[in-house]
């Protein structure tokens, strides 16, 4: 948080916030001794949702530095459209290259200096990277042994709606017509 302006005094406050929780367990009925974690967000800290978005904040700026620059290419919904970078959405985000070693490499040094800027750590085992029918063989093998991901072409989900289209809208959005239909219906 120093790195992007904040007093020292509110950065204190926060990690006393942050520091001061302490749990116990219960084990056959018996409260156990309580104990306090030593790293990261706590799941359900009120807190968590926008310390998030500070650190959100901070990966947003180094993406749209990069695409600034003209070394990251993101992609279109249209050709009048502005290019899109990433999309951030809470402690998940959606990030948009061209899908050469190159631009694996540069996503790769963005995440690493998020990560020493923020402390926290992309989870690769959970990431996936689709990739067009036009991005050769060679070029999807550099991407993901670069990044360390899977390689996914099956549109899978987020939120519940698919993260790939294409030309296929009508079936893959039928799902949702069918359950708000539904809804109203009953």
């Amino acid at each position: 948080m120093a790195r992007i302006g904040f007093a020292k005094n509110w950065i204190d406050t926060i990690m006393k916030c942050l520091t001061s929780v302490s749990y116990s367990v219960v084990v056959n009925g018996c409260i156990g001794e309580k104990f306090q974690p030593f790293r990261g967000l706590h799941q359900g800290d009120p807190l968590s949702p926008f310390l998030f978005l500070i650190c959100g904040e901070r990966l947003s700026c180094l993406m749209r530095l990069a695409a600034r620059e003209g070394s990251l290419k993101g992609v279109k919904a249209n050709r009048s459209s502005p290019q899109i970078s990433h999309l951030l959405f809470a402690d998940d985000c959606i990030l948009f290259s061209k899908a050469t070693s190159k631009g694996a490499t540069l996503l790769k040094g963005i995440l690493r200096e998020y990560r020493i800027c923020s402390g926290q750590c992309v989870n690769f085992e959970k990431s996936t990277v689709p990739f067009s029918k036009n991005t050769s063989v060679k070029d999807r093998q550099a991407v993901v042994n670069i990044l360390r991901v899977r390689s996914s072409n099956d549109p899978e989900r987020y939120l519940g709606l698919p993260n790939m289209v294409g030309k296929r809208k009508r079936e893959l959005f039928q799902i949702l017509k069918d359950r708000f239909k539904k809804r109203i219906d009953n």
